[in-house]
């Protein structure tokens, strides 16, 4: 593995992974602005932008973009979360500088064509209908309102119907003009790919990039609490969580491996006592949530009207022995699962890709693949029970949807930590 970096005048960061056994490239533009990095009053702007990127510049309209990287079986996407927006393509090598052309072009000359604009915000009204219409997609935003309430990193990625509507072409070149620049920007590509030469053609690209630009946002404020709603479906979906560490912080990995352990396969706690022993679910798993600045630590749940009752309780109680139970021999196979994934993601140029622009916006350089093992392998059963137990005494949140009627109450789901 060969990773290279380069910091150009205008402050845009361009990062490449040399893979020479693949004949492709991944690559793409990573901002470091997202959903807590907007105002209420356009709560949506950064995800429908992206949207809106796509839909013509000066040089190509909609079509164009859409045939031009297809026509060498190239992939173009993008997709925006709460810290970062992110515009990539995947092409062969000799498509290098179409896909870096395409890519600039769609951030530095938007067209924001209000015919575009309408039939595009239409789009995302559908896009926002689908996730309401998707339970174990919905349940995951209401988690975040209560989780973080009153504040952006809070808010729903996609934003709602009302504010949609009135974002306009004004609003969407304000945002972008604020926020996208070379100080929040790292362009990275990973595979067949010289670095001089990316660097000659994202730098050619990018010429008229500003570099000014905006990354602030409120600090993370976990809060907690209880949200439930009433709806006719076959399932109760449920969420439960605590505020957890964000990507900087020492624990980050001990959250890591205890996730793995708690919830992350076949051998977990969660997947051998709530599914096997006792039948009480199809889908159960535990996550981590991190963000710069703080995180989640939580355990869905999808299970039937009747099992909630006892579903609620166990989890609660399985939290509660990874505290003082913990094991050496569950933690090795944690690490084994959490390293495994690493190392096999590194076949991928996607992920390779991916991973090295994130670290740059995360920790403002790249992670060696040892450095990142290291950390795992330093996870201890104490360190674990320690984490877990810290967990267990937290204030939770707790967001149900479906037939709720047998959910525990709050008041008594909260009593059992803290």
């Amino acid at each position: 593995m060969s990773i290279e970096v380069t910091r150009l005048e205008n402050g845009l960061t361009v990062a490449s992974d040399r893979m020479a056994a693949v004949e492709t490239v991944s690559l793409g533009a990573w901002v470091g602005v997202g959903t807590r990095h907007e105002p209420a009053a356009i709560n949506g702007v950064a995800h429908l932008l992206e949207h809106m990127a796509f839909k013509g510049t000066d040089r190509r309209s909609a079509y164009d973009i859409a045939c031009e990287i297809e026509a060498v079986g190239g992939h173009l996407n993008a997709y925006t979360s709460r810290e970062s927006t992110a515009y990539y393509a995947r092409v062969l090598a000799e498509d290098v500088p179409l896909a870096i052309d395409i890519v600039a072009d769609i951030l530095s000359k938007p067209t924001f064509d209000n015919e575009e604009l309408t039939r595009e915000r239409a789009v995302v009204l559908q896009e926002i209908g689908q996730a309401y219409d998707t339970p174990d997609d919905n349940i995951f935003d209401r988690f975040q309102e209560i989780a973080y309430p009153d504040q952006a990193i809070g808010r729903p990625v996609l934003g709602t119907g009302e504010i949609v509507n009135r974002i306009d072409r004004g609003t969407l070149r304000s945002y972008m003009t604020r926020h996208y620049g070379g100080q929040t920007m790292v362009f990275s590509a990973a595979g067949k790919i010289e670095h001089a030469r990316l660097v000659d053609l994202v730098s050619d690209a990018f010429a008229n990039l500003p570099s000014d630009a905006e990354s602030d946002s409120e600090p993370a404020r976990y809060k907690g609490g209880d949200f439930r709603e009433a709806r006719e479906l076959e399932q109760v979906h449920v969420l439960l969580g605590f505020n957890s560490m964000g990507y900087l912080d020492p624990d980050y990995y001990v959250a890591s491996v205890l996730s793995t352990l708690f919830g992350g396969g076949m051998s977990s706690r969660l997947f051998q006592e709530v599914r096997e022993k006792r039948g009480l679910v199809y889908s159960v798993y535990s996550f981590v949530s991190a963000y710069r600045d703080g995180g989640i630590f939580g355990i869905y749940a999808g299970t039937g009207a009747n099992e909630v009752g006892e579903l609620i309780p166990v989890v609660c109680d399985e939290l509660g022995k990874l505290a003082t139970d913990a094991t050496e021999e569950e933690v090795v196979r944690a690490r084994a699962q959490l390293k495994a994934s690493i190392l096999m993601s590194l076949e991928s140029t996607n992920a390779r890709c991916e991973q090295l622009a994130q670290q740059i916006l995360i920790y403002g350089r790249p992670l060696t693949v040892a450095e990142v093992v290291g950390k795992i392998e330093a996870v201890g059963a104490e360190d674990v029970r320690r984490l877990a137990g810290t967990f267990a005494a937290g204030h939770p949140t707790l967001a149900s949807l479906g037939p709720i009627g047998k959910v525990e109450a709050f008041d008594q789901v909260a009593a059992r930590f803290g």
